[in-house]
């Protein structure tokens, strides 16, 4: 595995600059990547995602769409399919949905019917997420859908230098792969992410702090709220908390989640998306099934509400915040059976 850290050279990127330097360093690697979406061309994408890609590779690798996402997925599979390596820009996780058809029957079917010997090698970005106040339907977290589908890797990254080795590995990848990238998260910091031409494995999750009294397991911009919650308790000298970036949602990692759990015994799960039926759901079921003698108090999940994402006005009390975070780890911390 790549230690990025070992890298030389680096250069400070955010999200949105590490998405547009690898993109550029892979179509020049291989002349088999392309990249589609509506408005990525001369404009850059709705988010510059794609700003000077047109311009150094021309229209026939940087293809402007209709604003079609069913016709957009189709299309890509179909190149995947003769041997293109398509990445496609979904602009918003909650567009997605009119591209269900193709997602389900063709992309995750085909790769996974025939055992991956039909090679699918489709990357779809996609922005998902609270916290900027956008329009209706351009802040969903609704990856539970995604992982529930049999045939498609899920990752999601939380910082610069993860999102280079990642999306270099997921345009690699022979598998379909959902690039979820957090809207909060393009332009809110930066940090050095290596010159160097690097991937990062798709199916590992990530021990970003080491503790011994809580597990506590985010992704994506919560896993920042989480780091704050913990730093938070860790100032008052209150616990150890490990912390666990579950980038790869799909196949989830759970050995090192149950590892972690099997030593601190006690576990919070952090996600903007639905709590019913939503992620942690799933990890707290494995963590029952699999290190229940080990637990000295329930599972707990901070979670968004059961609602569909609300209007900018009640936003905030939508997502969880580092101090609801704090009050799910005071809880876990202070159970007694």
């Amino acid at each position: 595995m790549t230690r990025i850290n070992e890298l030389p050279v680096t250069e400070e990127m955010n999200l949105v600059t590490a998405v547009t330097h690898t993109l550029r360093q892979e179509m020049q690697r291989d002349p088999s990547v392309r990249v589609m979406g509506y408005d990525i061309g001369p404009i850059g994408g709705v988010f510059r995602a794609t700003e000077g890609l047109f311009d150094e590779f021309g229209p026939d690798r940087v293809i402007d769409t209709p604003l079609s996402e069913n016709g957009l997925l189709g299309v890509a599979v179909g190149m995947a399919i003769r041997g293109e390596r398509p990445v496609i820009e979904m602009q918003f996780l909650g567009f997605m949905y009119n591209a269900w058809g193709q997602f389900i029957y063709n992309l995750a079917n085909l790769h996974q019917k025939t055992g991956g010997a039909m090679k699918v090698p489709v990357t779809i970005r996609a922005t998902f997420g609270g916290g900027i106040k956008p329009l209706p339907f351009h802040s969903e977290s609704t990856e539970a859908y995604l992982m529930h589908t049999p045939g498609v890797r899920v990752v999601c990254p939380s910082t610069p230098a993860q999102t280079k080795g990642l999306l270099a590995a997921a345009i690699r990848s022979d598998d379909p792969v959902i690039f979820l990238e957090h809207t909060k998260m393009y332009r809110a910091f930066r940090e050095p992410v290596p010159v160097a031409d690097y991937t990062l494995p798709l199916d590992k999750c990530r021990v970003v702090q080491e503790g011994s009294d809580l597990t506590l397991i985010a992704w994506g911009n919560m896993l920042h709220y989480a780091i704050a919650a913990a730093a938070d308790v860790a100032a008052k000298g209150n616990a150890s908390i490990e912390i666990i970036d579950m980038c790869s949602l799909a196949p989830l990692d759970v050995a090192p989640v149950l590892a972690s759990v099997k030593k601190t015994g006690r576990c919070v799960i952090v996600h903007e998306a639905r709590r019913t039926a939503g992620p942690g759901a799933e990890i707290s079921a494995l963590i029952n099934e699999y290190a229940l003698e080990y637990l000295k108090a329930p599972v707990k999940r901070v979670t968004a509400f059961d609602v569909f994402f609300p209007e900018n006005q009640i936003e905030d009390a939508y997502l969880p915040s580092s101090q609801r975070i704090k009050a799910g780890i005071d809880a876990v911390l202070s159970y007694q059976f």
